[in-house]
């Protein structure tokens, strides 16, 4: 997805520039353990060999997660979204499940993401995104609430050429943590503020 860059109140300097202001982005995700993440990575160096022809920038392993539900880009660290996001983790009532994620695909857009995903989506996955996208529509105004969801952890973004549908080994992910991420247009690294754990009472 695009930043969507937010209005900006910075002035000018004498020179007449301005430098542009931060994007602070936030969303809620499913982040692989260290066992997941280090199969997902095996799994983008055989398909960075076997597509020599998919030009593209391939994500660092570190920042490989699953996106449940987007909740904007800032102009900075917005302390109601925080609230309300750590709101809706310590409301679910999801227990921890499996999700296998068995091939590999392009979505279309500029750069498209060259993704995982899996042939079937698990209905607790469903769940928990319903459940988040319910309450988060209640409390947050002036946020994206978005309807269509297509989970998937995404491995490296093109610069031509697309990825056709391609089965690969499959990746067996016992879910059992979600996280609320925050990172800043540009800079390599995710920083979570909170973490909940499926199945237990908050």
């Amino acid at each position: 997805m695009p930043a969507r860059r937010p209005p900006s109140d910075r002035q000018p300097d004498l020179l007449g520039d301005a430098a542009p202001p931060a994007v602070h982005r936030l969303f809620l995700a499913l982040m692989p353990d260290a066992a997941v993440r280090e199969r997902l990575a095996r799994l983008a160096r055989a398909l960075r060999e076997r597509h020599p022809a998919l030009r593209a920038r391939w994500v660092d392993p570190a920042r490989y997660h699953a996106t449940v539900y987007f909740l904007g880009d800032h102009a900075g660290l917005r302390a109601d979204v925080v609230a309300a996001a750590q709101a809706a983790m310590a409301t679910l009532r999801v227990a921890p499940f499996a999700w296998t994620l068995d091939y590999a695909a392009s979505f279309r857009g500029r750069l498209p993401p060259c993704v995982l995903r899996g042939s079937a989506t698990p209905a607790p996955l469903q769940q928990l995104r319903e459940e988040l996208r319910r309450t988060l529509a209640a409390s947050l105004r002036g946020v994206p609430v978005e309807r269509g969801f297509t989970p998937h952890v995404t491995l490296a973004y093109s610069r031509g050429g697309l990825l056709e549908n391609t089965p690969v080994e499959p990746v067996d992910w016992r879910v059992d943590e979600l996280a609320l991420v925050h990172s800043v247009a540009g800079e390599p690294h995710y920083r979570v503020l909170a973490r909940r754990r499926l199945g237990t009472e908050e």
